[in-house]
């Protein structure tokens, strides 16, 4: 089987990310191409199938090579039967992607939820280093979870489990969440809720800040601005980082007290600000959770990138088409 390539399959909202990986974890090729959400997604399957195709003649290779497809997808997965239940994004509604994608291919096909492929992609080859019991964040336009236990994506009853981005973080007064609650941590963690806790602040006093003048220049702030700020020791954005570390620490701490892993992995955009969140989230969450899974858990920053996805996706065939 070493000579057999997995294809591992990253589906966003706006580019599908796709790799042919090798038995190893090591990525032989990669591409992406552009998701057409037209026709409610309807597209989609033949597109990824379309691609597979044309790259195998690009290489000059047979379809014989491909053990199969690992595919991640926004939002909840019916693990049992490879279909989305929903996902807005895309257009779909219980929209049977297995099935579709085994038909135009010819291929086992293996789905499941995009933050848990990022998971287990950084378990296998990324910042998880091949830790068994590991929890990944990605804090990006939202926030996505996904629990590996024992080696083993924890699914849930209906494949909503590690909705981290979902826990409920001001139970009064919070801000609303597209999920239809308020108060999530999405709501302060994901790059959009940064953006709106700077604005807040920006809004209730008149303090000097840079985050004033960027406003002023480019009539916006991104949350890459307030992690730039905050390094430079800018009062309301080090008052904003705190916030986030705060009730991000917290939901760590709180979702670390049930599983007791060893690795939490923070990816996503905002992991890029690096130690400037990461020390005050570690500080927050050693205060927050139970002392000996504080003492068994280590924070680190995702290393893998825009590759988790197509590594995650290629560790779901070797484990079950293999």
């Amino acid at each position: 089987m070493d000579d057999k390539w997995l294809v591992g399959v990253d589906l966003g909202g706006t580019t599908i990310k796709m790799a042919f990986i090798n038995h190893y974890g090591e990525i032989i090729h990669k591409w992406e191409i552009n998701t057409d959400v037209s026709e409610q997604g309807r597209k989609i399957p033949t597109d990824i199938a379309k691609a597979i195709d044309k790259k195998l003649n690009d290489l000059g290779e047979v379809k014989s090579r491909l053990v199969g497809i690992g595919i991640g997808a926004p939002g909840p997965v019916n693990f049992a039967n490879g279909s989305i239940e929903v996902a807005v994004n895309l257009g779909w509604e219980k929209f049977p992607i297995k099935d579709i994608l085994e038909v135009e291919t010819s291929l086992p096909v293996v789905v499941d939820n995009d933050a848990n492929i990022a998971a287990i992609g950084e378990m296998w080859k990324g910042a998880g280093d091949g830790a068994k019991d590991l929890l990944c964040v990605t804090l990006g336009t939202g926030v996505g979870g996904g629990v590996i236990a024992n080696g083993e994506i924890v699914q849930g009853v209906n494949g909503a489990a590690g909705e981290i981005g979902h826990i409920t973080s001001i139970p009064e007064g919070g801000a609303p969440c597209n999920c239809g609650k308020t108060g999530c941590l999405e709501t302060i963690a994901s790059a959009t809720g940064i953006v709106r806790l700077t604005m807040e602040e920006l809004t209730e006093t008149d303090k000097p800040s840079e985050l004033r003048t960027v406003l002023e220049q480019n009539g916006q702030v991104t949350s890459k601005d307030v992690f730039d700020a905050a390094r430079s020791k800018d009062e309301l954005a080090m008052h904003v980082v705190d916030k986030v570390a705060f009730h991000l620490g917290l939901a760590l701490a709180n979702s670390a007290n049930a599983l007791n892993p060893e690795k939490i992995v923070l990816g996503g955009g905002v992991s890029r600000a690096g130690e400037v969140l990461l020390a005050p989230v570690r500080d927050y969450f050693k205060r927050f959770a139970f002392p000996r899974v504080a003492q068994g858990a280590e924070l680190a920053i995702a290393t893998l990138g825009n590759d988790a996805g197509i590594i995650g996706g290629a560790w779901l065939v070797k484990s079950y088409f293999e």
